[in-house]
């Protein structure tokens, strides 16, 4: 990788980098969410095979507890990628983050199951969780910082629409090979070896991510900023004296967001399977067909912002979870399916309205020189304290109180957050990056 430059680069490089920093950051992301929703899309398949029980709801339980542990190591990981964003460039941190992302995604695939290794099996599973949580950590807040800053005037919504599409594809992509290797394994082979397929299949992303990203320059915020000031020997420190506000705004915003997809996007599938009876086809029929609407809303939305703004979609999206998730809830809860495809289709449309804007929105609210470690703390710490408990929140719900219907509480409450934040955020679509 080349080194930080403060010369700006010829139109023509420009472009190809930009490019670059397109498709290497989204293939890095796209492995993130992949690795969570593979993880989350076979929580049945590993309940059995790792934490074997008479109940299928204790056995899930357990499965998604695990799913959580990875999110608790997303402080440490937050601060260390926080630190050699902001300090040493994006580019060194992505790359480590995805190379990490990749190899304990694929050494999930080949851990013993608890028939040949008894309780060693789920304990290698938590730890190899807590490491992709430290990778992952480093990966959200540094392709949203490198797209936004590698963006041209006017278009920061559209490049960091990215960031969120690759996280759809992310989802699409882990739904689509689960869909595959459903069909394609018997439940004896899928018990046996099938399972393995998915997790072993994120190494080849990781590879081609590192690859990319291998081959970029600096950002030019970065680089810029860097030959105007000194180096700063402590980026945390700076942005926890100057940027607390912002922290806390960013915080707040990602709340109401982070639960609405991990609520929506992993533990929905199974509540759909196990509490509504739909049948396996439909399910993941509906959930590509979702996916697919998100994909596509959240790079209108983005490219909508940089028009319109970024505040009226966002309200629109947070305001559509407060009111519609309790109904969207009690109409997936027929079982019908024509009702589980339009909620899907509503979910990813609300969504949308939050995921486009969304990073060009958390990115603009701070400067260059502490953006990696600012926006990975606001944002990462949401995320494990709201995203990665809500599915086993959710189940938690389920089983103590047998009433299905109640789990709506989790993104109704957690939206209101998020709506009552970018009600009082500023708007900043017009403002020149800092």
């Amino acid at each position: 990788m080349s080194s930080v430059s403060s010369q700006p680069l010829p139109p023509l490089q420009m472009l190809r980098q930009r490019r670059l920093a397109l498709a290497a950051t989204s293939v890095g992301n796209l492995l993130e969410q992949y690795d969570n929703l593979i993880y989350a899309y076979s929580a049945t398949t590993l309940a059995t095979l790792f934490f074997p029980s008479d109940s299928p709801t204790s056995g899930a339980l357990s499965t998604f507890a695990v799913f959580a542990v990875g999110f608790f190591a997303r402080p440490i990981g937050t601060v260390v990628f926080g630190h050699i964003g902001d300090r040493y460039g994006r580019r060194p941190a992505l790359f480590i983050s995805v190379v990490l992302m990749g190899l304990t995604t694929a050494l999930i695939g080949c851990l013993p199951t608890n028939d040949t290794a008894g309780m060693l099996a789920p304990t290698l599973l938590v730890v190899l969780r807590l490491i992709q949580g430290f990778a992952v950590a480093g990966e959200w807040a540094g392709s949203a910082a490198m797209l936004v800053e590698f963006a041209p005037e006017g278009k920061r919504g559209l490049f960091g629409s990215f960031n969120q599409v690759s996280t759809a594809a992310g989802f699409l992509l882990a739904a689509a090979v689960i869909a595959i290797n459903t069909a394609v394994f018997p439940s004896d082979a899928m018990l046996s070896f099938g399972w393995r397929v998915p997790f072993l299949l994120g190494a080849v992303t990781a590879i081609v991510a590192a690859f990319l990203r291998f081959g970029l320059e600096e950002t030019p915020a970065f680089a810029e900023q860097e030959s105007e000031t000194a180096p700063r020997t402590s980026p945390l420190r700076t942005a926890f004296a100057h940027q607390k506000a912002a922290m806390l705004r960013g915080f707040c915003f990602t709340v109401g967001w982070t639960v609405a997809y991990f609520f929506f996007l992993t533990y929905l599938p199974t509540y759909l399977r196990t509490e509504a009876e739909v049948a396996e086809g439909v399910v993941n029929a509906s959930t590509l067909v979702g996916l697919s609407v998100l994909t596509t809303s959240i790079v209108i939305f983005g490219l909508w912002s940089d028009r319109i703004g970024r505040k009226k979609l966002m309200l629109t999206g947070a305001a559509g979870f407060v009111l519609l998730s309790f109904p969207i809830m009690a109409l997936l809860d027929t079982g019908s399916t024509a009702a589980v495809y339009t909620g899907q289709i509503i979910i990813a449309l609300c969504l949308g309205c939050i995921s486009g804007p969304g990073p060009a929105a958390l990115a603009e609210l701070f400067p260059t020189s502490v953006r990696y470690s600012a926006l990975g703390i606001g944002y990462n710490f949401a995320v494990m304290a709201f995203g990665g408990t809500a599915a086993f929140l959710a189940s938690g719900i389920v089983a103590a109180t047998g009433t299905p219907l109640a789990v709506a509480i989790l993104p109704t409450t957690a939206a209101l957050v998020t709506l009552v934040t970018v009600y009082v955020m500023p708007e900043s679509y017009r403002s020149p990056l800092r």
